[in-house]
C-alpha cells in the first residue's frame, strides 16, 4: 500500500510502500524524479514519458519523489540522463557516499535519504526550473512562462532537457495528464475533466491518456466495470 509521510524538504514528498505486490507497482508519469531505498538497495528513478511497471515485487520501498526540475539538484545528474529509466545510485553517486547511506539507513531509511540531499535543497536558493514545473503544472503555457522569463525557445528547450528530462511541450503534456487523471480520481466528471485541463474534448482526453498510460481513464480512476486502480 502506497502512503505519502512528513518530510520538512522544499518541492519533495516522501512516500512509503509497504509491501509491493507480485505484479510490481503501476507508476504513471509526472514529471518527477525519485530516489528510492528498497530491500535490494536504492535506486535513482528518472522522469517517465510513459507508465511503468517496477520490478520490484515483494519489496518494501520509501523514497523522495523531487517535483519537477528539482532532481537534478538534489541527485546531481541531468535528468534526460535516466529518462524513462532506473538505475542504481552507485551509478550517479561515489562508492563513499552510498556506503555512507547505506549504514545510515539500516537504522531509519526515511531519515537518511532525507538527510543525504537536506543540503543540496536550500529552500532560498532553489534551481528557476523548479519553479517553470510548478507554473506548467498551475496550467500555465510554455510561451507564457518562457516569455515571463525572457527565454528563447533554444534556451527553454535547452534548459529543460536537463531539468527535467525532455522538453517544455512534453513535460507540459505530462503534468496536464497528472492534473486531469487526480481530478478524475477526486470524483470530477470526465467531460468536465477535459475542459478543466484544456483539452479539446473528452475524445482528446481520453487519447491522451491511453497514450501515456496504456489503460483508460476509467481503470485508471478503478470506478465499477473497470480494472482495479494499479497506480502507486
Amino acid at each position: 500500500m502506497y502512503r505519502e509521510l512528513s518530510i520538512a524538504l522544499p518541492g519533495t514528498v516522501a512516500w512509503a510502500v509497504d509491501r509491493v505486490g507480485a505484479d510490481g507497482a503501476f507508476v504513471l508519469p509526472d514529471g518527477c524524479m525519485d530516489l528510492v531505498w528498497h530491500d535490494g538497495g536504492f535506486l535513482v528513478a528518472g522522469p517517465d514519458t510513459r507508465a511503468h511497471r517496477s520490478t520490484a515485487a515483494g519489496s518494501r520501498a520509501i523514497g523522495l519523489r523531487f517535483a519537477p526540475g528539482l532532481g537534478p539538484r538534489a541527485l546531481g545528474i541531468s535528468a534526460d540522463e535516466v529518462r524513462d529509466s532506473r538505475i542504481p545510485l552507485r551509478d550517479v553517486w561515489s562508492d563513499a557516499a552510498v556506503r555512507r547511506l547505506t549504514d545510515d539507513a539500516a537504522r531509519d531509511p526515511l531519515a537518511a535519504l532525507t538527510a543525504a540531499v537536506r543540503d543540496r535543497l536550500d529552500p532560498v536558493d532553489l534551481p528557476v526550473e523548479f519553479s517553470i514545473g510548478a507554473r506548467l503544472a498551475s496550467g500555465a503555457s510554455v510561451g507564457d512562462v518562457a516569455a515571463e522569463l525572457g527565454w528563447s525557445p533554444r534556451r527553454m528547450h535547452r534548459r529543460a532537457l536537463v531539468a527535467f528530462g525532455y522538453g517544455p511541450k512534453t513535460l507540459a503534456r505530462v503534468l496536464r495528464f497528472d492534473r486531469a487523471v487526480a481530478a478524475a480520481r477526486s470524483g470530477v466528471g470526465f467531460a468536465r475533466v477535459a475542459a478543466d485541463a484544456g483539452y479539446a474534448d473528452q475524445a482528446h482526453l481520453a487519447r491522451e491518456v491511453r497514450s501515456l498510460s496504456g489503460i483508460t481513464l476509467r481503470q485508471l480512476t478503478g470506478q465499477p466495470g473497470s480494472a482495479a486502480n494499479r497506480s502507486t
